[in-house]
């Protein structure tokens, strides 16, 4: 289960650097704790034993991170996806007892947090079930790790929203109120588009059904965001859109909210609390 934006020179760069954080540069770096303790030598086994119920992602991040350290053999048990419970093994690793260590924090803290945010998705898209409504994430990432946590989003079965600023043109509040409103601001994106031949899709954020109205008088635009709408507004709003363009609920939406949202016929529901709320879930690397 890997996602198009997860390149084996994007991975590369992420484990390098994670390694360099861990390890440090120059004269003094290294694992000293391993190197102190334990025989260059020395061979040992582990598994990574499941601490809490959810959904298990990661799996295949730890088999990249394995193989880049090398020296080491996974078995893998469990997929990425897999519905886990407390005593679970997700996989065996075998081999160099430093290569071993030096991995086992880097794999536990991508993993843990993979799986607390695939988790958390696999929730909220078990409660649209039924509804055409899709699952999105957010850019409300951690920096540098938007990889690593908008692939543990996919895992737990949401779609995956623009992946930066370079691959949509969202226009929300704090754009429209620059540009002197929606109208302009759209009139200024469709413009922008045909300058310099993108083909990226617009979204324009409105607050109220007359900016919806605004929104579709101006045209051009492929998606309309509801943003902070109560219910009865929002679904007088997809009515009014029709089939003109596509919908996004939006705006601090939690778990409980969802079912009466998906009712309303939105096409897409964004959650940032996919990402910036979701609990890690408890995972360890047992010597065995």
């Amino acid at each position: 289960m890997i996602p198009p934006y997860v390149t084996p020179q994007a991975l590369a760069r992420l484990i390098d650097s994670a390694f360099e954080e861990d390890l440090g540069t120059g004269a003094n770096a290294g694992d000293h704790s391993s190197l102190a303790a334990v025989p260059a030598e020395a061979e040992g086994k582990a598994r990574l034993l499941v601490k809490s119920d959810g959904i298990l992602a990661g799996v295949t991040l730890a088999e990249i991170i394995f193989r880049h350290v090398g020296r080491i053999e996974v078995t893998t048990l469990l997929q990425d996806g897999s519905p886990i419970r407390r005593g679970d093994v997700a996989f065996i690793v075998q081999g160099n007892a430093r290569a071993i260590l030096q991995a086992e924090r880097l794999v536990l803290n991508c993993m843990q947090r993979m799986s607390g945010i695939a988790t958390q998705t696999h929730k909220a898209v078990q409660m649209v079930k039924g509804y055409k409504a899709r699952i999105l994430d957010t850019r409300k990432t951690t920096p540098n790790f938007r990889m690593i946590e908008k692939w543990a989003t996919f895992i737990g079965g949401a779609t995956n929203h623009r992946f930066g600023l370079y691959d949509m043109i969202m226009l929300k509040d704090n754009h429209i109120d620059y540009a002197g409103g929606i109208t302009n601001a759209v009139k200024a994106a469709l413009a922008y588009k045909q300058a310099k031949g993108l083909s990226i899709r617009i979204e324009v954020e409105t607050r109220s059904l007359a900016e919806v109205e605004e929104a579709l008088q101006v045209g051009g635009v492929d998606v309309i965001m509801l943003d902070n709408m109560d219910i009865p507004t929002m679904r007088e709003a997809v009515q009014l859109i029709g089939n003109r363009c596509q919908t996004e609920a939006s705006g601090g939406i939690t778990l409980e909210e969802l079912p009466q949202i998906a009712a309303t016929g939105v096409d897409f529901i964004s959650m940032g609390a996919l990402t910036h709320s979701a609990k890690i879930l408890d995972l360890s690397l047992k010597a065995c």
